[in-house]
């Protein structure tokens, strides 16, 4: 598959995209769109000029998802706009554990009852599909670290989040396959897997997020202005707490992400240039609340003394060739005979029924507007995470007829979100903001 005819379509593709750009954000399309019509194009569903097996190979694509899902949590992580208070982070932690859960479940008993899968499996389909995708999420989440948008703040973080706090279900799916020991009763996945993971991997970021912060700090004051690689050492964070995190049979997505959070507010604390932040009121759109240079001088004025504000651009931009890469390999693997009744069903109950419920069940007791816990409730894209979940399991020992199975399910589901959330992404998003802006005056 990774041929040189493979590397001329991404070259050409590359060169469209960028030299197109601004001509395509005014088309109601979204880039993975593009991706994934030339992929179903060339692959076996069109003219069958390329093919990549998921199957065959696994561990390489479960590596290029994990470096997306990396990149792609540190950038969410350095965009994050407000401290790290409850107040402000209560209805992302809801979305990225609770509402999680709930979705798992839920998926869980679609697999088990109406697809009829072993309980381990249906486990399995309800971990890989629960949690958001921070790579193909972006027209959703935090645009830039003075976003303080409400809506966008809950996607970025529950993204950020649950890419590291499904991986126990996950576990728990292949354990119920007898893939993975849990224990007596599941006592060693319960405390392994669920507790000291999650907490071992949110407490290794922070810690190397906030000293990496300091240790650029020191240097620039002792040797002003201190030549530091700032985007070298951003991908050395990245690598090591991920890195240290798998040793200590952490949770390394989480690790990420909280490193990122850690950095950017350490180095914001250390500048003490980083405003307090003022809360959206109702109906406040955010062009009120974008950045200037009076009110957020840490990130205009002295943007050059930032790794969080510096390698930013530098990771968006990785970002973005990684999805063309994936995306283009998703619509190379899929058939027509890929679109099963299963598949499509597994895919329509998730965006119609799991996801709403789970969101509008867990948000009820808060004082989020309805409104906006609609727009959660819809805007749970699915995507490259789901590919390294399901590619992690297949690696790991799951059968190939259930792995096939699993397979069209998710890559019928990736697909139908990458339309169906792309298409109404910027209309959803366009009646969000003038609503915002008709209840302010």
């Amino acid at each position: 598959m990774l041929t040189p005819s493979f590397f001329l379509l991404i070259g050409s593709l590359l060169l469209l995209v960028g030299l197109t750009r601004s001509r395509l954000q005014g088309l109601p399309l979204t880039t993975p769109m593009i991706y994934l019509a030339i992929g179903l194009l060339l692959g076996p569903t069109g003219l069958n000029a390329f093919h990549f097996n998921p199957l065959k190979q696994a561990g390489l694509l479960e590596a290029l998802t994990e470096v997306a899902v990396l990149i792609s949590l540190f950038t969410a992580g350095m965009k994050m706009p407000v401290p790290v208070r409850m107040r402000y982070w209560r209805t992302p932690l809801l979305l990225a554990f609770a509402t999680m859960a709930l979705c798992v479940a839920l998926m869980t008993l679609f697999g088990y009852q109406v697809l009829g899968l072993p309980l381990g499996a249906a486990v399995l389909l309800g971990a890989v599909l629960a949690p958001t995708d921070p790579v193909l999420a972006t027209d959703v989440q935090v645009r830039h670290p003075g976003d303080q948008d409400r809506l966008r703040l809950a996607l970025t973080c529950e993204a950020g989040i649950n890419d590291g706090s499904a991986f126990p279900f996950v576990i728990l799916g292949l354990g119920l396959l007898g893939l993975q020991d849990l224990g007596p009763l599941g006592r060693d996945w319960l405390l392994a897997d669920v507790l000291w993971a999650t907490a071992g991997g949110v407490l290794i970021g922070a810690v190397f997020g906030a000293l990496l912060a300091r240790t650029v700090w020191m240097l620039q004051q002792r040797d002003h202005p201190a030549f530091v690689l700032k985007d070298f050492a951003g991908l050395g964070l990245i690598g090591l707490v991920y890195g240290l995190a798998e040793l200590a049979h952490a949770w390394g997505f989480l690790a990420v992400f909280a490193a990122a959070v850690a950095l950017r507010h350490t180095e914001a604390k250390l500048t003490e240039r980083a405003p307090e932040p003022v809360e959206l009121q109702e109906g406040e759109t955010e062009a009120e609340r974008e950045p200037r240079a009076d009110n957020w001088p840490g990130l205009i004025a002295h943007s050059d003394a930032r790794i969080s504000d510096v390698s930013l651009a530098f990771k968006e931009q990785l970002e973005r060739l990684v999805e063309v890469f994936l995306i283009l390999l998703v619509g190379c693997s899929l058939f027509l005979n890929s679109w099963t009744w299963q598949a499509v069903a597994v895919a329509l109950f998730l965006f119609f029924v799991a996801r709403p419920l789970s969101v509008l069940l867990v948000l009820a007791p808060t004082r989020v507007p309805m409104h906006r816990r609609l727009l959660i409730s819809w805007f749970g894209v699915r995507g490259i995470g789901s590919l390294f979940y399901l590619m992690y399991a297949i690696t790991h020992g799951v059968p190939e007829p259930l792995a096939l199975e699993l397979l069209n399910a998710v890559l019928i589901t990736v697909t139908l979100s990458i339309l169906v959330h792309g298409l109404s992404i910027r209309p959803l998003l366009r009646h969000y903001e003038q609503r915002g802006a008709e209840v302010a005056h």
